[in-house]
């Protein structure tokens, strides 16, 4: 039993702030249940993206609905608010937030008062004043931005095969990766392999015709997997005949021409930008400590290191790895980690409600693996190294086990199979993007500049 009733908030609704509350509800059931305690979730979307299997969801193995866990369903006995917190003054122990009914009410932002605080928004991508990134460019952290990515692949093939222009028949086929990372990597493999397949049903576009070139700052890819893994993925994609162009820069894709850093230009209507994530910004609307990468200051038990009542974990989160051999190492912003960090972190909450001594988070970097799309991967785990289909046959076992949820397991495990058992989808549905484009000329009226000018090239 808590000693006192308490308003938990969770701030954030990826992997810490659904497992956190997950776990909590579970761990306070009766204590939620006579109103001794109250979790309240505050998220931008209703539900948690499992980030690992966007790259297939891109390539059109997996059904989008499928790569997201709705938060409601698992999170019954929490109050699940879909807005955002732009501020957090924790010494009034107070929560600016925003909601989908903010602009519309006219009353201005609400204070969400509170007496745990989780922060848990993750992180966003890292940009840099690239001409011509921002209008142009395409991230890949959401599902809407990988099945928008896929669509846009497929039309522009279908671009490819219909003009009679070399130069834009060219910049259509031709696209352009930056970052050498698990999400470069492993969208630029699935979508390569996807379009490969879908080139058999154009009569004038061949695999040979497309041009993928994966641009990374560095010396090597995959730093996850070990330099030997790294190496071997490079020359694997290279035999693929896609262009891997280590220790070069974008420098520019204004006019869409993708100008690299070692003086190679490609016209191209696709640029995937995928090169790291930042904080997110509302850590620096707090008044809690920051170290100088701009994340918070924690402790081994997930506390905030010097505050009291405030918990953290994940991207947004600097916590010490008490395995670490040099002193002063952090924990890797990774789902690894932050899966097992939500679990320790609602222990501790449980724990310091209970008046009872906290724990200690301790985990041992294990390794990774990654798809370089179907039959193919990398992976260096226990220190071992596996590649090919044992390494793509182990991606997608693991993350089928991580998945949340035994809905979402059943369903990706039958996708999977019925994907063995027929052959590959190559439909656009660009069109989900805009739908009231087609309404609006048959009431004659214009379509929006939104749909006339997709910044991500579609027609």
């Amino acid at each position: 039993m808590v000693k006192e009733r308490a308003r938990i908030l969770v701030v954030g609704g990826g992997y810490v702030g659904m497992y956190t509350a997950l776990r909590l509800q579970r761990k306070l059931q009766q204590d939620l249940g006579r109103g001794e305690a109250e979790i309240t979730v505050v998220t931008p979307d209703p539900y948690m993206t499992y980030q690992p299997f966007l790259p297939e969801a891109a390539a059109g193995s997996i059904s989008p609905r499928h790569v997201v866990v709705p938060l409601r369903r698992v999170l019954p006995h929490c109050r699940v608010v879909v807005g955002e917190v732009t501020a957090v003054d924790h010494a009034k122990r107070t929560a600016t937030l925003t909601t989908l009914a903010t602009d519309e009410e006219g009353t201005g932002p609400q204070q969400l008062a509170y007496d745990e605080l989780v922060l848990a928004p993750g992180s966003v991508s890292r940009t840099l004043p690239i001409p011509g990134l921002a209008d142009h460019a395409i991230g890949f952290k959401t599902v809407e931005e990988a099945i928008g990515l896929r669509n846009h692949v497929i039309e522009q093939m279908d671009i490819a095969s219909s003009t009679r222009d070399p130069a834009i028949r060219d910049a259509a086929l031709t696209f352009v990766f930056v970052g050498g990372g698990y999400a470069g990597v492993e969208a630029l493999g699935e979508l390569e392999d996807m379009a490969r397949y879908t080139t058999r049903y154009y009569h004038n576009v061949k695999p040979e015709d497309m041009k993928w070139i994966l641009v990374e700052a560095s010396d090597r890819i995959l730093p996850e997997v070990g330099a030997d893994m790294g190496r071997y993925t490079v020359s694997e994609l290279r035999r693929r005949n896609i262009d891997v162009r280590l220790n070069t820069r974008l420098d520019s894709c204004a006019d869409r021409i993708a100008v690299l850093s070692d003086g190679a230009r490609f016209p191209t209507r696709t640029v995937v930008w995928t090169a790291g994530v930042k904080p997110h910004p509302l850590l620096a609307a707090t008044d809690l400590p920051l170290n100088e990468r701009g994340r918070l200051k924690c402790t081994p038990e997930l506390t905030v290191d010097g505050v009291t009542h405030a918990w953290a974990a994940g991207d947004a989160a600097a916590v010490p790895d008490v395995t670490a051999d040099v002193p002063g190492t952090e924990t890797a912003p990774n789902a690894q980690h932050a899966v097992r960090q939500a679990k320790v972190l609602a222990d501790n909450i449980t724990r310091s409600l209970r008046g009872e001594p906290l724990q200690t988070y301790s985990h041992k970097y294990v390794g990774s693996v990654a798809s370089l799309g179907l039959h193919k991967g990398v992976a260096f785990v226990y220190g071992r190294k596996l590649k090919g289909y044992p390494a793509w046959f182990m991606h997608r076992a693991y993350h089928l086990s991580r998945v949340p949820t035994f809905n979402r397991k059943a369903r990706v495990l039958a996708e999977w199979i019925l994907s063995g058992l027929f052959k590959r989808e190559i439909v656009s549905l660009g069109s989900l993007e805009h739908p009231r484009a087609e309404f609006e000329l048959a009431a004659g009226g214009k379509p929006s500049e939104e749909s006339s000018d997709d910044p991500k090239g579609s027609s």
